[in-house]
């Protein structure tokens, strides 16, 4: 693993990953205008697993770990993000208040590696905090109490969904991404069946415009395939807590797009709960940076003794 600084084009994937991420926001909501949340997400990932499964083998893994990734990233992330997006949150709030995965993924951490959490860590939490109970207390016709509820709950499935990929020991991150695609396929198809309906698949099938399956597209191959797959690539060559600060621009591009593209309204109250939140994943990406450099200069010290 190289410990030594991002090198350039390096730096320019994962730059271009976390814009793809962000603006990825509004290019959902976009859709969603047009096609419901749950057919959106089970073609999203069906494009993600087809044509793609007849050209990548399946990956070496566990049958259970595959499908386990599958329905939290699928079914979890996206099926509730998307369902959110849809009808209770804006997406540039969503694309900030998502960014909450990294305290799970702490506390997951705490909970089965009894990993000790650092006081800075705990600042940063209580200052996430305070910027979702700023939303929980503001919240309108744009950002609501169930849209903020829902997107934490994805957050949490993201977050599982990195640890169990992190227990698969895969070592072809692409494999992995579009073979458990399929097992987000089949929970997304009856949720849509059930929730949506047959006759509105059909009529939203049936009346969608290029932009919209440009857009549908886009989600498969841009936002799974590429950004997954790569960012995932890119932390097999640096620490992670090289590559993770840089996914702190994710919701900056999201709220940029979203304010471009949607119109959407930056209340004083939203720049207060975004500021909050931001500054508390700020502070725990310093945390973290300062974690592995404190352990990066013990083991030189052991190696010099």
């Amino acid at each position: 693993m190289n410990t030594a600084k991002l090198k350039i084009k390096h730096l320019a994937l994962a730059l271009l990953i976390v814009f793809i991420w962000g603006s990825n926001f509004a290019v959902i909501k976009f859709a969603l205008l047009q096609m419901p949340p749950f057919l959106m997400a089970f073609l999203r990932f069906t494009l993600a697993f087809l044509p793609a499964a007849f050209f990548i083998p399946p990956p070496r893994v566990k049958l259970q770990n595959l499908a386990l990734y599958g329905l939290l990233i699928g079914l979890g992330q996206f099926g509730l993000l998307f369902f959110a997006i849809h009808r209770y949150i804006s997406p540039g709030m969503a694309s900030l208040v998502i960014q909450t995965q990294v305290f799970f993924t702490i506390g997951f951490t705490v909970l089965l590696e009894g990993e000790k959490v650092s006081r800075l860590q705990c600042l940063a939490l209580l200052l996430a905090l305070s910027g979702l109970f700023v939303v929980g207390v503001y919240s309108d016709h744009e950002t609501t109490l169930m849209g903020l509820l829902l997107i934490l709950l994805a957050a949490l499935c993201w977050s599982l969904g990195n640890l169990t990929a992190k227990k698969s020991d895969s070592t072809n991150f692409f494999q992995y991404v579009v073979w458990s695609s399929l097992f987000s396929c089949f929970p997304l198809m009856f949720m849509s069946l059930y929730f949506e309906g047959w006759a509105l698949i059909a009529q939203s099938l049936s009346s969608a415009n290029l932009e919209v399956w440009c857009a549908v597209v886009w989600q498969a191959w841009g936002n799974t395939l590429l950004g997954y797959a790569g960012w995932a690539w890119l932390l097999s060559l640096y620490p992670s807590a090289l590559i993770s600060p840089l996914a702190l621009l994710v919701p900056l591009f999201g709220m940029g797009a979203s304010r471009i593209f949607l119109g959407e309204a930056l209340s004083n109250w939203k720049l207060m709960a975004v500021g909050l939140i931001f500054l508390g994943l700020v502070i725990n990406v310093y945390a973290s940076l300062k974690k592995y450099r404190n352990a990066e200069l013990a083991l030189k010290t052991l190696d010099r003794d």
